[in-house]
């Protein structure tokens, strides 16, 4: 006979924190939110961490390039959206790792016997001002001169007319020499004005490029998340079906993580793509949603790097109405953190969890930390801002940007949902709606962080591991909920009654 859960499905709702002992060290300046993102052995680090327990979802309307490098420079990660073609995807991947701090391998690169031509569509493709012209054309050939928009006048120059004929030479130009360090590097920047400083080694071949915006940037982001070469680390969305194809693209783009994009991922399906990536690449992959022991335990042994948590809590995902499948995200991440505990004792292998949807308020991530997630994974959160790839519109007297879920018609996401391999959707799992717009990233995550660190000070606890020891959590009835907002008041037209 079938299985029962008796217990019933709970969400973050359903919950709050019990505070611990503040001690005086318990300050927000003092919480470090560093998290694992990838699996680890016990004793060892992990390839990838967060510098913030946050990620934006898989989807069209919230991770693009420009929300991967937004988020990457407060200390999150972007998983640009799969449902695109492979070069569109690639093509995003390749834009955001360009975006880097410190010494920069060249991304635009020409000969002096291109064109004018050549250098107005190089800069319309990429978007970069600055263009190292070597012998060769390549990234690493021998340095012959630089372009960039003070060396030509669209209105008086001829198209035709050849690079070597307006760039500044290398004889001409000021230049690091390889081993100079960033310091260094920037001391001459800031004593010779430029905006950027070629490195090159003793053949005069170029190595790098050194740029001040990525230097100021770099002074306003401490949190940063770069990679070993100073790049900013992105993540992309895969499927089941076109993975042969689509990986090897978004690797040689410079992808740094993978994940499946699934509402349900128990699945062979999912091993199988997951065996490709392993035996094809050494890019690391999370698998999911699960939303049980289960479903964890089979994707940790099919390989996956970790693990997203949740079916159908997602604000714009009706997978549970359609369907009948799912489970309240606190349930779900209550006993897949579990299970994750206790392989982590069995295998000495800890597999990161990411809790994927259910989150309303800024305290309910605090709630998923607690209950043992690593990071958050989210999607109206991130749409909201300027950095989502979508519209802002006016609605009636309130701005609002477009939002719609990856399950609905609207995303043309087939992948994600089909297995008998024909073009559409039999039903939506899914819908279109709008967002409240919220403004600038920077300035609301900051907010959502100071809140979670002072959550966890009043928790006793400066790390998420922590937390995640030492929470007390409490369930709450349906009339401690309608206590915990203002009640019994009449509120000013100008007050903020909840979030």
């Amino acid at each position: 006979m079938a299985h029962y859960y008796m217990e019933p499905s709970r969400t973050f709702s359903e919950f709050l924190l019990v505070p611990n002992l503040t001690t005086k060290d318990c300050n927000p300046s003092n919480v470090n939110l560093k998290t694992p993102i990838v699996k680890f052995k016990k004793g060892e680090k992990p390839a990838y961490s967060l510098n913030i327990p946050f990620s934006s979802a898989v989807m069209q309307a919230v991770s693009d390039d420009r929300m991967a490098v937004a988020l990457a420079r407060s200390g999150g990660i972007s998983f640009i959206y799969g449902s695109q073609s492979v070069e569109g995807q690639a093509e995003m991947v390749r834009r955001a790792k360009s975006y880097k701090a410190g010494f920069v391998v060249s991304r635009s690169n020409l000969t002096p016997e291109h064109t004018l031509k050549d250098v107005l569509e190089l800069k319309e493709r990429t978007g970069h001002s600055t263009v190292a012209i070597t012998s060769d054309g390549s990234p690493k050939g021998k340095l012959v001169g630089i372009v960039t928009g003070r060396d030509y006048r669209i209105s008086r120059d001829s198209q035709s007319k050849t690079v070597s004929e307006f760039m500044t030479p290398f004889s001409k130009l000021i230049y690091g020499k390889s081993g100079i360090t960033l310091s260094e590097a920037n001391d001459l920047i800031w004593d010779h004005k430029l905006n950027c400083l070629p490195v090159v080694d003793e053949q005069g071949n170029l190595d790098y490029l050194v740029f001040r915006k990525d230097y100021d940037e770099h002074k306003e982001n401490p949190s940063e998340l770069l990679d070993a070469n100073k790049s900013y680390i992105v993540g992309a969305g895969i499927n089941t079906k076109d993975y042969a194809e689509r990986v090897p693209a978004l690797v040689a783009a410079g992808v740094d993580v993978l994940v499946i994009d699934s509402s349900d991922g128990y699945s062979e399906w999912q091993k199988e793509t997951i065996d490709f990536v392993k035996s094809n690449s050494d890019v690391k992959i999370g698998a999911g949603n699960v939303v049980d022991r289960e479903g964890f335990l089979y994707l940790v042994e099919a390989g996956a790097d970790f693990i997203k948590v949740g079916i159908g809590g997602g604000s714009i995902c009706i997978t549970r109405e359609q369907k009948g499948i799912g489970r309240g995200q606190a349930s779900a991440m209550i006993e897949v953190a579990a299970a994750r505990d206790e392989y982590f004792q069995q295998t000495g292998i800890y597999v990161p969890i990411c809790s994927d949807g259910g989150i309303v308020h800024d305290y309910h991530i605090t709630l998923a930390l607690a209950m043992g997630a690593d990071f958050v994974m989210m999607g109206r959160y991130f749409a909201r801002f300027d950095e989502s790839p979508t519209r802002k519109l006016k609605v009636g007297n309130n701005f609002v940007k477009e939002f719609w879920g990856e399950g609905s018609n609207r995303a043309r996401n087939w992948e994600r949902y089909d297995t008998g391999g024909k073009a559409g959707l039999m039903f939506e799992e899914g819908v279109d709606s709008y967002v409240p717009y919220a403004g600038s990233l920077h300035e609301n995550l900051s907010k959502t962080i100071h809140k979670i660190k002072s959550t966890m000070c009043n928790c006793g606890s400066l790390t998420i591991a922590e937390l995640q020891q030492n929470a007390r959590i409490t369930l709450v009835s349906a009339t401690s909920i309608i206590e915990g907002g203002a009640h019994d008041v009449i509120l000013k037209e100008n007050s903020i009654a909840g979030e």
